[in-house]
């Protein structure tokens, strides 16, 4: 059976779909003042972005679009993704880019020690993307990244998030033994993953 639409449309002359088209359109209805976004302006937000900027670190603030990024940034939070912005896998939920990412970056955990403490975090959290291109799937990376805070920032609490390391064996191990103040993993569930 075909389904019609109508080409003369609405009033606007724009096509309407058949369960619309004998209704009266709904008027646009502005957002309320809690939900909209302002884009970030502020000092603190623009004194975050150079420091990230110059420590040449990504993160899931600007990777994922995220709204709040004015907010958090302006009280100098950030979540700092390591071992590049190229991840492994193709998660149709995600909007990190995918493909063969590069080399890991060996000066990247000194960098990110000291970028927490440039910024003077009470607590920073860490995370990645997937690089099951690595034996390890970068877990060793993770730990060097917990000891360089350790060794730059004293006063921050260190929380991770880890990818699955999946089929990396005893991964998860190496970074538990950097022994970080709070342990988390995503859990990718992708075609392409199990």
């Amino acid at each position: 059976m075909a389904t019609l639409l109508d080409i003369k449309g609405g009033p606007d002359g724009r096509p309407r779909h058949p369960e619309k088209q004998g209704r009266e359109d709904t008027p646009l209805q502005r957002k309320p003042p809690w939900i909209r976004v302002k884009a970030p302006t502020s000092e603190g937000y623009l004194e975050t972005r150079q420091i990230v900027r110059d420590a040449k670190l990504v993160t899931v603030c600007e990777e994922a679009g995220c709204p709040n990024i004015g907010e958090c940034w302006t009280r100098k939070h950030a979540t700092l993704m390591i071992m590049g912005d190229t991840c492994t896998r193709a998660c149709s939920f995600c909007n990190v880019r995918t493909g063969m990412p590069a080399a890991l970056d060996a000066d990247e955990p000194r960098r990110v020690g000291e970028t927490v403490a440039k910024m003077g975090l009470g607590h920073v959290v860490i995370t990645s993307v997937d690089r099951d291109d690595l034996a390890d799937g970068g877990a060793e990376h993770f730990a060097s990244v917990v000891r360089a805070i350790r060794h730059s920032a004293r006063q921050a609490t260190i929380e991770i998030l880890t990818p699955d390391f999946l089929r990396k064996g005893d991964a998860a191990n190496i970074v538990i033994d950097a022994k970080p103040d709070v342990f988390n993993h995503n859990l990718r569930l992708c075609r392409g993953c199990i």
